[in-house]
């Protein structure tokens, strides 16, 4: 019988309620994933090991070297070794050797072992898969709650081809992805970008088959998937797109290839390092390499260690305070000089902002790489509510001929569905503004077949216009239905107090402590 996506979805959940009474919510995914990837590994090991030997029964007089080399050509695309081999420990590193050990000393050393033995086998396609695995030692998870984890997920359905589609698979590691999103604040903006933003900003850019998608700050992997998807939901082959993307956090970019590989996209290569300080994708002469298309959510307005000489740095060094224009810089550079489209998610801040980033503005807009701004509803991301935008670029002398010498602007802000814990963009939402983006403009910079009843309000604006504002980008100076959230005022206030309070409550309990220990000299 076929597996239900919610009866497995509801399954990995249960064991990773498990880890309730041991971790913090927002630390359930190292965890949860590496374990999740090993099963899949080891169930679909074994479907293809039972293959082999049912169809193989007269070559019972094989060597076991020339047995292994028929399975492993003919019928198995990876390998699961055998841990502590040649002594009395010797088990292969699969999961239902280990679950079978469960009750004895030392699991978390076993597991540890086994994603070991499965990552030096594989070299080729599982180097650094499962990241630093520090949830293996006792002193993190107690092996009581470590064996409760994989006797629940033991419960979930084989994962293998024979039993659930790849679609199935990657939907349950994504809602795991959600789940673990909600419930660890601001903490998952670091690794996960709402799927929404991510499906309108993969539609914007539109990959095609065959073509290079990389995302320099990939978190999970969802950008590169959602290119996969896309294509494969018009029609084409997702598996053909060549993937790539670099995470600064290990175990992140171990999640993303897991990620990938449950969505059955093998043509990937992720990387791990910080994009600005040390790029890992790099032509032979050591300039940033090119792709098709570049997709990326950067974390917002980070402070960093400015450029001193770098090829990247078009129009200027972005400041130490926030490197939301060198993230642009980077996907600039990044860009395949036929073809190269890039689509960046950023604060209002980067529209406006002067000194150094309005050099680096005034440098993009003078080379007429940036065409489109759009601007999104507030509080859509995990990790801050304040409202955000899309800019599209597009290498030089790539853009439509209609679309040459200005910028097209579309307000998209007040279209949104609010959620329990933010706002959310609708099916519709995502399909107005793609409409929106692909309008054509009468020659006031007007949506040609605008609708009146649910459009997006939107306006070609001529780069002369925009250099006479100097060179700002604040979509209200265009459109003038377009205005950024204001903070209310009251709110503001009433905030300021409980914090204000609670500083109080605080301190007055420090200098008690202090007192107690003699410790004296503090002004209260």
């Amino acid at each position: 019988m076929a597996v239900t996506q919610q009866e497995i979805e509801s399954r990995l959940w249960d064991a990773a309620d498990e880890l309730r009474v041991a971790l913090p919510e927002a630390q359930y995914s190292s965890v949860v994933f590496p374990l999740m990837f090993w099963k899949y590994l080891s169930d679909t090991w074994e479907y293809h090991h039972q293959e082999f030997l049912a169809e193989n029964e007269g070559l019972g007089d094989l060597s076991a070297e020339e047995a292994r080399e028929i399975e492993y050509r003919d019928y198995q695309s990876f390998e699961i070794p055998f841990i502590y081999p040649d002594t009395v420990r010797e088990r292969r590193a699969s999961w239902s050797s280990i679950l079978a050990t469960i009750t004895q000393p030392g699991l978390g050393q076993r597991i540890r072992a086994s994603l070991q033995a499965i990552e030096t086998a594989n070299p080729d396609k599982f180097s650094r898969l499962f990241g630093s695995m520090t949830w293996t030692s006792e002193e993190v998870l107690s092996p009581e709650v470590l064996a409760a984890v994989m006797q629940t997920m033991d419960r979930t359905p084989k994962m293998h081809e024979g039993n659930m589609s790849h679609d199935v698979l990657g939907g349950a590691y994504e809602y795991l992805l959600k789940r673990f999103s909600d419930g660890s604040g601001t903490r998952a903006g670091q690794f996960f970008t709402p799927r929404e933003v991510v499906e309108l900003l993969v539609e914007l850019l539109d990959p095609k088959g065959f073509e290079s998608v990389y995302d320099p700050t990939c978190g999970s992997g969802g950008m590169l998937i959602a290119s996969a998807n896309l294509l494969k939901a018009r029609g084409g082959r997702g598996y053909t797109l060549n993937l790539y993307g670099q995470e600064a956090v290990p175990d992140t970019a171990g999640v993303a290839r897991m990620n990938l590989f449950m969505h059955n996209l093998t043509q990937f290569q992720i990387e791990v390092g910080d994009t600005l300080k040390d790029p890992r994708f790099k032509k032979p002469d050591g300039s940033a390499a090119q792709f098709d298309v570049i997709v990326a959510n950067p974390p917002f307005s980070l402070k960093w260690k400015p450029w001193t000489n770098d090829p990247r740095a078009l129009g200027g060094v972005a400041p130490q305070s926030s490197a939301d224009w060198a993230f642009v810089q980077h996907m600039i550079a990044s860009m395949d000089p036929k073809k190269g489209r890039a689509g960046v998610v950023l604060p209002h801040g980067v529209l406006f902002r002067g000194g150094q980033e309005a050099a680096i503005r005034q440098r993009v807009l003078d080379d007429d790489l940036l065409e489109a701004v759009i601007g999104l509803p507030a509080n859509l991301f995990y990790s801050t509510t304040i409202p955000t935008c899309i800019l599209v670029f597009r290498s030089r002398d790539t853009k439509a001929e209609e679309r040459r010498d200005g910028v097209l602007f579309v307000d998209a802000s007040k279209r949104f569905t609010k959620g329990k814990n933010r706002n959310v963009l609708t099916d519709a939402d995502i399909a107005d503004a793609v409409t929106t983006y692909h309008s054509k403009f009468d020659s006031n910079g007007n949506p040609v077949d605008a609708d009146g009843d649910g459009g997006l309000a939107a306006r070609f604006v001529p780069a002369a216009e925009i250099a006479a504002n100097g060179y700002d980008l604040n979509i209200g100076r265009y459109i003038k239905q377009a205005a950024v959230e204001q903070e209310d005022l009251g709110a503001l206030i009433d905030a300021y107090n409980i914090a204000r309070a609670e500083r109080r409550i605080t301190e007055e309990r420090m200098f008690k402590v202090l007192a107690a220990a003699g410790i004296e000299g503090f002004d209260e």
